[in-house]
C-alpha cells in the first residue's frame, strides 16, 4: 500500500499535488513541455505514475492546475509586495520588473513558450489565467492616472502593448552587467511610453518571490 504523506487523507492529497507542481516545476526549468511524461513527473515526484491519475486526467490537466496555483501564488505575493508602495509609478516600476524577471517557464501568457507546447484550447485557458496580472496592472495605470501622474489613456490597449514589451523579446539576461542594464533600459522605456517622467531613485527593492529570479547575482542591478 502506497506511503500516505501526512495525518490525513486529505493531507496526503494535498501534499501529493504540491509533490507534483514542484516536479513539473523543475522539469519546466529543464526541457519544454511536449518533452516531459507524466511518468518523468510521478518520478520526479516520487510517486507511483498512478497515482498522478488520482488527481489529474492528463499531462495538459496537470499543466493547468499547476498554472492556476502559480499564477494565484504569485498574484497573492506580487499585491502584497505592491500594497506596500505608496507611488503609482514606483508600482508600475516593481510590476515590470518582477514580470521581467519571472521564470520563463512561469509565463502565463497564451503567447509565452508553455502556449506552443499544448492544444489550442488548453492555451486558451492559460490566457485566462493571465487575467489576475491584467487586473492588477488595470488597477496600477488608473491610479497612477487619477494621481496624474500619467497622462489618461486606455488601460486595455497598453498592457498588451506593455506585456509584449516585457515578455515578447529576447529574454532578460542572466549575466550581471547585462541583466543591469536591460532592466535599467525597460525600466525608463516603459515609463516613457506611458508618458510618465524618469523618477531620480532606482525602482524600490522588493523581496523576493516563488516565481522570479533574483534581480542580480554578484552585482546589484541599476535602477
Amino acid at each position: 500500500m502506497p506511503k500516505i504523506m501526512g495525518n490525513s487523507l486529505s493531507e496526503h492529497r494535498e501534499r501529493t499535488r504540491h509533490a507534483l507542481f514542484d516536479a513539473l516545476s523543475e522539469l519546466l526549468s529543464q526541457r519544454p513541455f511536449d518533452k516531459i511524461t507524466l511518468s518523468d513527473v510521478a518520478a520526479r515526484a516520487g510517486v507511483g505514475r498512478t497515482a498522478v491519475y488520482n488527481h489529474f486526467t492528463d499531462k495538459e490537466d496537470l499543466l493547468l492546475a499547476f498554472m492556476e496555483h502559480e499564477t494565484g501564488r504569485y498574484a497573492k505575493e506580487l499585491t502584497r509586495i505592491l500594497a506596500e508602495v505608496a507611488d503609482p509609478i514606483d508600482r508600475l516600476r516593481i510590476y515590470v520588473r518582477q514580470q521581467a524577471l519571472l521564470k520563463r517557464h512561469y509565463h502565463f501568457p497564451a503567447t509565452g513558450p508553455l502556449a506552443r507546447s499544448v492544444s489550442h484550447d488548453t492555451a486558451g485557458r492559460l490566457h485566462a489565467h493571465a487575467g489576475h496580472m491584467t487586473r492588477m496592472l488595470t488597477q496600477i495605470l488608473t491610479d497612477a492616472m487619477d494621481a496624474e501622474a500619467i497622462p489618461r489613456q486606455d488601460p486595455a490597449l497598453l498592457i498588451p502593448l506593455i506585456h509584449a514589451c516585457i515578455l515578447g523579446g529576447r529574454p532578460t539576461p542572466t549575466e550581471p552587467h547585462a541583466r543591469a542594464a536591460y532592466l535599467q533600459s525597460l525600466d525608463v522605456f516603459v515609463l516613457r511610453a506611458v508618458g510618465a517622467p524618469t523618477p531620480s531613485h532606482a525602482v524600490p527593492a522588493v523581496p523576493p518571490t516563488h516565481s522570479t529570479e533574483p534581480a542580480s547575482r554578484s552585482v546589484r542591478a541599476a535602477g
